[in-house]
């Protein structure tokens, strides 16, 4: 480990503790070995395969990859609480439990470490993170521990501590024993006792063992029993010679690109295909139910693993959505939470990780859906670019809304006044607008006037907007601009 000083110190006092208190080390039913499926199988010499047969199932194999490789590719972030509104947001500086994150120790990286983890979870039901601390006490590198070479201890105080195997690679010395509050310690379904967790194999492992035999027993019969295309049989006995060259003559016409030509017998000869038996189709259907019956225990869908059609679903983030909340979001939360209490965050922050990459839609979906946010007004046009890994913009930074839209505090106090819409009318205001109108009616009225007095052959037609036929005249022209200028600036008064 990267501090020595404190393996030599846990070895030394806690080899005395647990000499003295008498340590009970915890054992799941299992001891190390998969459970019997059925009572009385060991007996009929029905068995399961150890864990590194099973693994090489393909389905088995299919399953664990693609749940650490989802769960590994997310990146951790950062959060805190803000403690006036309850909004949890992201803390954009680099803080120590993110840079810790980004390089657990010092051979591998986020991504490896996550997917070692998730491995570990699944295929044993335990993954344990060994803390290693600097001078200050500060958690400086993460190690992953072999869940097999790992002991959970517990004193009759109730006391938890953890016996570790040696591992040269993360530092660790053999017999080691540290306490609980050193081992990030996240676990499966813990079916016998609250510190052993299982393995989904539990419920898959002979499953799988059958479905290794059935390929096994496959590969052994087209080595060894494998069967001929067909068959041509004669009447009568034929010399060796005779079914040589027959048998050339078959092969030579009708195999390879030759499949399909026209077959002339004679001399009683007849040809009878081959077909595959009943029982082999049931054996490929067997196969089938076994891949079935993995990704069940396991809760992947069959397309994740390329074992059946995908769902006819035109909408990708709800299948990604449904994958997530069926298969992987147990495990995601259950790594946040551990992450929380082992990294000893304070109340009002804690470790999340980013599910945007995970439930990514198609494009035009994502482009409708941010346009919508940002027209709601509920997401800032730089939240929305951030979706898209686009730099911000000036004045991006506040929600947006139309301007016709109220508040409805606004609307509430404009509700409280005594005349809200504005129907009683000030006598002061109501004297100007009867001044206005009636100035109005006098100049339509002279307009009206000229119009009749004017002789028909002088009238003219005045083509940019002028409704009256009359000699052109500027004076005319001014006032009726002034009208009509009146006219729409106080219509809705004059209306009154």
């Amino acid at each position: 480990m990267a501090n020595d000083s404190l393996a030599v110190v846990l070895n030394r006092g806690l080899a005395g503790i647990f000499k003295n208190a008498g340590a009970v080390p915890v054992r799941s039913s299992m001891g190390g070995w998969l459970r019997e499926a059925n009572s009385g199988d060991w007996q009929r010499g029905i068995s399961v395969d150890a864990i590194g047969s099973i693994t090489s199932f393909s389905a088995v194999f299919a399953c664990v990859a693609c749940i650490a490789q989802d769960v590994s590719k997310l990146a951790p972030k950062h959060m805190q609480r803000d403690g006036r509104s309850g909004v949890w947001t992201e803390l954009r500086a680099a803080t120590p439990p993110v840079e810790l994150l980004r390089r657990p120790n010092h051979f591998s990286t986020r991504l490896q470490f996550l997917e070692r983890w998730v491995t570990s979870k699944l295929l044993h039901g335990n993954a344990y993170a060994l803390k290693s601390r600097n001078a200050r006490g500060e958690v400086v590198a993460l190690f992953m521990v072999d869940p097999r070479r790992v002991t959970p201890m517990v004193t009759p105080q109730g006391d938890v501590y953890y016996s570790v195997g040696g591992d040269d690679l993360s530092r660790i010395p053999e017999g080691m024993v540290v306490p609980a509050s050193e081992v990030i310690h996240d676990r499966g379904m813990t079916l016998w006792h609250p510190l052993v967790g299982v393995s989904p194999l539990t419920a898959c492992a002979l499953s799988a063992t059958q479905g290794n035999r059935i390929q096994t027993n496959s590969a052994t019969f087209f080595q060894n029993m494998s069967r001929p295309s067909g068959m041509l049989t004669a009447p009568e006995t034929i010399s060796d010679e005779t079914a040589i060259r027959l048998k050339q003559d078959f092969e030579r016409n009708f195999a390879g690109s030759n499949i399909g030509k026209l077959l002339v017998l004679g001399d009683g000869l007849d040809y009878k295909p081959m077909t595959i038996p009943a029982s082999d189709a049931q054996m490929i259907e067997q196969l089938r139910w076994t891949v079935e019956d993995v990704a069940r225990a396991f809760r992947v869908p069959l397309f994740k693993i390329n074992a059946g059609p995908p769902p006819n679903m035109t909408n990708v983030e709800a299948l990604e959505s449904s994958y997530y909340s069926g298969c992987l979001q147990g495990l995601i939360e259950s790594l946040e939470q551990c992450l929380d209490h082992g990294l000893g965050l304070p109340i009002g922050q804690r470790i999340e990780f980013d599910l945007h990459d995970l439930l990514r839609m198609d494009s035009a979906g994502r482009f409708d859906g941010l346009g919508k946010a940002v027209g709601g007004g509920w997401l800032s046009p730089n939240e929305a670019r951030a979706r898209e890994d686009l730099p911000p913009v000036d004045g991006g930074d506040s929600p947006l809304m139309q301007v016709q839209n109220y508040s409805l505090a606004a609307l509430a106090k404009r509700d409280s006044q005594p005349d809200p819409f504005g129907t009683a009318a000030d006598p002061a205001q109501k004297a100007r607008l009867k001044a206005v109108v009636e100035e109005l009616t006098r100049a339509a009225a002279a307009l009206a006037r000229r119009e009749k007095s004017m002789p028909a052959e002088a009238v003219v037609q005045k083509s940019s907007g002028w409704p009256f036929n009359e000699p052109v005249n500027e004076a005319d022209w001014r006032v009726y601009c002034e009208h009509m200028r009146l006219k729409q600036l106080n219509g809705d008064h004059a209306n009154e």
